[in-house]
């Protein structure tokens, strides 16, 4: 055997222990992203357990809101909630409910809280996803036909600019008027169709896609500069071809950053536009709950919030390993 074979063979054990430490330390690094969302969300479930205990007044009139206050309905409440125990097990009490979805019971509507979100998820999920994929298509278009462009880009950036600085609310109205009243092309309200989406969906991710359009097409027209991006143009690359092959795999960490961000957001946005189109879904359940005072059922959207929120950042943490390898801590970029 020549001394080329024997080098082959003696460096494959070095090569595949060094795989498999590179694989063992990516999955440590999402080990430990998804350890410190499940951290962010016990301390957003205890600040609301705190919230309780911390707001002014008598918990059990809290949690009863504007129901009628009764003996039976009293002796409910602190015998569901251990009103009666020490501090320490109440709150281990709250946990264990939590963590098996008990959020308690709306004593104004007359039901299980997880229940009543269960039944309004899916319009608001139907709407957020919809309004996502509004504000990705929005962006992405925006910046791949506009960056480095002059006019079109500042054409680009007035629209952008106007679409951050309108509410959502009033975008809705404008839009509602202008397609539903005048031309009558879509419903005025309600969930019974995908044309019934159309408007809600533009009112909610427009906005969106206009911040993420801007930040994408800075991060492209810096890629378009880089050394590489001439490189490729040599080849007879078209700038189309270019862009979306080659440059936004360098443009997207920015935007990806922000929209994962910004998705947290789409929650609260819904609330409102819910109501403005007259939809189904958490919006108009939060609404109507605030106004009543009905504290278990706005407890319990603001924890599916929370977990919303960081499902998503752990969901951007992991993503961001995958597009850039010189985020790895085990990976000869990250050591230089």
């Amino acid at each position: 055997m020549d001394s080329q074979n024997t080098s082959a063979i003696s460096s494959a054990p070095t090569f595949f222990a060094s795989h498999r430490l590179r694989r063992n330390g990516l999955a440590a690094q999402i080990a430990g992203r998804i350890g410190s969302g499940m951290l962010v969300l016990w301390a957003a479930v205890t600040l609301s357990f705190v919230s309780l205990q911390l707001a002014p007044g008598d918990i059990v009139s809290l949690l009863i809101g504007e129901q009628l206050r009764t003996p039976e309905v009293e002796a409910a409440i602190r015998a569901e909630w251990g009103l009666d125990e020490p501090l320490l097990s109440q709150y281990l009490s709250y946990l264990t409910r939590i963590l098996h979805g008990d959020f308690g019971r709306s004593y104004i509507l007359q039901t299980e809280v997880s229940q009543l979100v269960l039944s309004q998820i899916l319009p608001t999920l139907k709407l957020t996803t919809a309004a996502l994929f509004v504000a990705i298509i929005f962006g992405l278009v925006s910046a791949v036909l506009t960056a480095g462009r002059r006019i079109p880009r500042g054409i680009a950036g007035a629209l952008e600019l106007t679409l951050v600085s309108t509410p959502s609310f009033w975008l809705g109205i404008l839009l509602l008027y202008l397609f539903s009243f005048t031309l009558k092309l879509f419903p005025v309200s309600g969930d019974r169709s995908f044309s019934a989406l159309v408007l809600p969906a533009l009112a909610l991710g427009l906005p969106l896609g206009a911040v993420v359009g801007q930040v994408l097409r800075q991060g492209l027209e810096r890629a378009l500069e880089e050394p590489f991006a001439l490189t490729v143009r040599s080849w007879g690359t078209s700038g189309l071809v270019l862009r979306l092959r080659h440059g936004l795999r360098h443009a997207a960490l920015p935007a990806v950053t922000l929209t994962g961000w910004l998705v947290g957001s789409l929650l609260s946005g819904a609330v409102i536009t819910e109501s403005v189109f007259g939809r189904p879904g958490l919006g108009r359940v939060t609404v109507e709950a605030v106004l009543g005072h009905d504290l278990p059922v706005v407890l319990a959207v603001a924890i599916l919030s929370a977990f919303v929120y960081v499902t998503l950042s752990t969901l951007v943490d992991v993503l961001y390993l995958w597009l850039d390898p010189r985020l790895r801590s085990d990976s000869p970029e990250a050591a230089r």
